[in-house]
């Protein structure tokens, strides 16, 4: 996680990201302690947290690393390419050099030299994974190019499936994890935003196929940040849902009931944080090395 001083929205993202909203007063303070009291209820659940500042004000989305990079099983980390220009400054040095020193790290592969081609990818946001089927769940958008998901596959051993997704309005979704979440026993999944009736069977087919229970979203719970939600793994094994209050407060009492019966779900308040266009999954990258 990161922790940002100088937390607002960041007004290079908001042409192209409809779940952003200007802030009426400044929420850095707020943006700040939320992030304190996130951390602390995953560390009490059970969840190793690291936590790195952000103390200057040139980059309003660091709050955001999963878009950055990301780690994967046998020891590989990639780092990417960022679409807005004041977002691709929070890549950090710092943080690969604690994963390789904490966790098992074997390479480092590096797309954000990408960047001057106009070739974008960003991390996490950009793409959902079935870490368990090796799919890779991609809604193509501006932060989305197909031909650095195919590419991105190939290298880390996924399945690509690309497709077009939007909002209520028409516009294009401008990442995948704010409709989209795949755990050990369920997927969530804004269904009606995919375009295309075929497009939007085969998803949801896919889905069933590992096993998984979909449960499809209603636009309203996606603009909500009910899709915005991670599985996260305590030291015990138990499984948790991270998802924010607005998120869980979207969902039906069935919803709640069938996500209870495959793990223990965990409501945070990280409504300052939404301003940005971004909820708790976004603020989150997962760990899936193994440790020194």
């Amino acid at each position: 996680m990161i922790r940002p001083h100088r937390f607002r929205p960041n007004p290079q993202t908001a042409a192209d990201n409809t779940f952003q909203r200007p802030a009426d007063h400044d929420v850095s303070r707020e943006a700040y302690d939320v992030c304190t009291q996130v951390a602390e209820r995953l560390t009490e659940a059970g969840v190793r947290v690291h936590v790195f500042e952000d103390e200057g004000d040139a980059h309003p989305d660091s709050v955001f690393p999963n878009n950055w990079f990301s780690t994967h099983a046998g020891g590989r980390v990639a780092v990417y390419p960022m679409y807005a220009p004041n977002r691709r400054g929070e890549r950090r040095a710092d943080i690969i050099e604690m994963l390789k020193a904490q966790y098992r790290v074997q390479e480092v592969i590096d797309y954000s030299g990408l960047e001057p081609d106009d070739l974008f990818l960003e991390g996490t946001g950009a793409m959902v994974l079935d870490h368990v089927s090796r799919i890779a769940y991609a809604v193509r958008s501006n932060r989305c190019d197909p031909v650095l998901v195919e590419r991105f596959c190939t290298v880390f051993g996924y399945e690509p499936v690309v497709f077009d997704a939007v909002d209520p309005d028409g516009v294009p979704i401008y990442h995948t994890n704010v409709m989209m979440c795949i755990g050990t026993d369920i997927a969530l999944i804004g269904l009606d935003a995919i375009v295309g009736d075929a497009r939007r069977d085969e998803i949801a087919r896919r889905i069933r196929e590992t096993g998984r229970t979909l449960i499809p979203l209603t636009a309203q719970q996606v603009a909500s940040f009910a899709g915005n939600a991670l599985e996260l793994r305590g030291y015990g094994g138990e499984r948790m849902l991270v998802i924010s209050e607005t998120g869980y407060r979207s969902l039906t009492d069935e919803q709640v009931q069938t996500l209870s019966a495959s793990c223990r779900i965990v409501p945070v308040d990280v409504a300052p944080i939404e301003l940005a266009g971004g909820s708790v999954r976004c603020m989150l990258a997962g760990i899936h090395l193994d440790a020194r």
